[in-house]
């Protein structure tokens, strides 16, 4: 395979492929500021909780609170994640900058660089799942398809 992309950190090339990047879409009649403040408010859909997340000002203000445990996450969000993050990528990749952003990448491996999170991203030895770049990959494949 090609070389790899990593993304992660605000100043990095492919900065956009990140949650946290500054990209907002409309989904289920919300405006979501990022991906980060949809993925989380849908841990917690018909709660308090979930217009919290949905008016945070940042991404980061979104994960904190959709990491916090006071109000319990939905019962079958394990089941449901991975499908939640396809829908939430496939609206905010509709932007055509964000599209074209996601194409250039070609074939190269889209790795999620989180030294934290090692579900969608590889963690802090590099050895995680990063479900996130794996997401945006097939994304990717889908979109070529469509394109041809």
């Amino acid at each position: 395979m090609a070389k790899a992309i990593y993304f992660f950190d605000r100043d990095e090339k492919y900065y956009q492929l990140s949650n946290f990047a500054g990209f907002g879409f409309k989904l289920d009649g919300y405006e979501w500021r990022t991906m980060e403040h949809y993925f989380q408010a849908m841990k917690f859909e018909g709660t308090p909780q979930f217009d919290k997340i949905l008016n945070s000002g940042s991404p980061k203000q979104a994960k904190d609170l959709g990491q916090s445990r006071a109000t319990p996450i939905r019962s079958d969000w394990d089941l449901v994640k991975e499908e939640i993050m396809t829908r939430g990528l496939r609206e905010k990749f509709k932007d055509p900058e964000l599209r074209k952003i996601l194409l250039s990448t070609g074939k190269k491996e889209l790795i999620e660089n989180s030294p934290y999170d090692k579900y969608w991203g590889i963690g802090p030895n590099g050895k995680g799942k990063n479900r996130l770049g794996v997401l945006l990959m097939e994304l990717r494949t889908g979109l070529k398809r469509e394109k041809a």
